[in-house]
């Protein structure tokens, strides 16, 4: 019998290395997508590439709306502005911080996880290179393995169910340089939070990847208006 594990799948540069990782420790992948109206919804159609790439039995695209009626986040209320170039604060969470999201990403990946028997959720978040979002941090993802552990029958029945989180400590060239020698098909990911065709190479999200790409000597695969 296979070991399987869920990956919380965004299209993203880290979720995508995620999907390396967790093939190369010999998983069975269950990719799990979220639709939740985000403005840069390209990543769900570059999900679904990716998850075709690597052959996965299942890749579940799941529709929540709740996030895009709520609002309070650049990337589900068009009234706030993605922050570009010079606005981009460096002291605080940005506006593109969205309210709960990966608390909720990782309750679902967990109730899933449970039905088709996974042993371990990936989840690609840094607390090195990121945005400061506090649902990136590594006492976050402590706080929720516990909790995933105290509310699920897997956890109870002591078959256990963990998260794993493999770019926590990593910036984002070590990402990169780890997805390049595991074959991590970058070129079919998606980082701009404007979400058009060509990356806009100017929000936060991009600037990092940017970065990263260069710091590792290597080429980013994606098409931007600028570089």
């Amino acid at each position: 019998m296979s070991k399987k594990a869920v990956v919380i799948l965004s299209g993203g540069l880290d979720s995508t290395t995620c999907m390396g990782i967790a093939k190369d420790a010999g998983y069975e992948i269950y990719p799990l997508t979220f639709d939740y109206g985000q403005r840069h919804n390209r990543e769900v159609e570059q999900a679904k590439k990716v998850a075709a790439f690597f052959k996965v039995k299942e890749h579940r695209v799941v529709k929540l709306d709740f996030l895009k009626q709520i609002g309070g986040s650049a990337l589900t209320d068009e009234t706030i502005e993605v922050p570009t170039g010079d606005d981009i604060p460096e002291s605080e969470i940005p506006a593109t911080y969205v309210p709960a999201r990966n608390l909720i990403f990782l309750s679902l990946a967990a109730a899933y996880a449970e039905v088709v028997g996974a042993e371990k959720i990936y989840i690609g978040v840094s607390a090195v290179d990121y945005s400061g979002y506090p649902d990136c941090r590594p006492e976050f993802i402590r706080s929720m393995s516990d909790t995933v552990q105290l509310a699920t029958k897997a956890g109870v029945a002591g078959s256990g169910m963990t998260i794993e989180a493999p770019l926590q400590h990593l910036s984002k060239k070590e990402t990169i340089q780890l997805g390049l020698k595991l074959g991590v098909p970058y070129e079919l990911s998606t980082s701009c939070y404007q979400g058009g065709q060509e990356a806009c190479g100017e929000c936060d999200s991009c600037r990092l990847r940017l970065k990263g790409f260069a710091d590792a000597g290597a080429v980013d695969p994606i098409p931007y208006k600028t570089k």
